[in-house]
């Protein structure tokens, strides 16, 4: 009887706790889910005029929408013009690495472009490009 239980308290020592390994995975699971950054839609679709001089924009976070009728859209939520420096202010203050990418539709009015522009360049942000399809 002393045996067996000499046996069976050696099995439960030879065990591998499992518990330590899983916390230390769901803390960097919560980690790497916190300090992504995640793509944010302007809200609408737009026809983007081309251009033979088009270049892949990387880490644009600030999408900013302008439908043919001219109405602008951030974060799925359409803008009034004069609302259109603080939202980039918020958005540029969350992921001060990003960039202003303006997607406007073909048949918008340059007025209005040139508005935005000038709000996000009010709000600090210098890097601005203009969305476009390559030809």
């Amino acid at each position: 009887m002393k045996q067996h239980f000499a046996n069976l308290i050696e099995e439960e020592e030879s065990a591998i706790d499992m518990t330590p390994m899983l916390d230390v995975v769901f803390i960097m699971l919560i980690f790497f889910i916190v300090t992504a950054s995640f793509v944010k839609e302007a809200g609408i679709d737009v026809n983007r005029p081309d251009a033979a001089t088009a270049v892949q924009k990387d880490r644009a976070n600030i999408l900013i929408a302008i439908s043919e009728n001219n109405e602008i859209w951030i974060d799925k939520r359409q803008v009034d013009v004069r609302a259109v420096q603080a939202n980039i202010e918020r958005l540029y203050a969350e992921n001060p690495q990003g960039s202003v990418v303006i997607q406007a539709d073909q048949e918008s009015n340059t007025r209005v472009l040139i508005k935005v522009m000038d709000a996000a360049r009010s709000a600090g942000v210098y890097d601005v490009s203009v969305a476009t399809d390559e030809e």
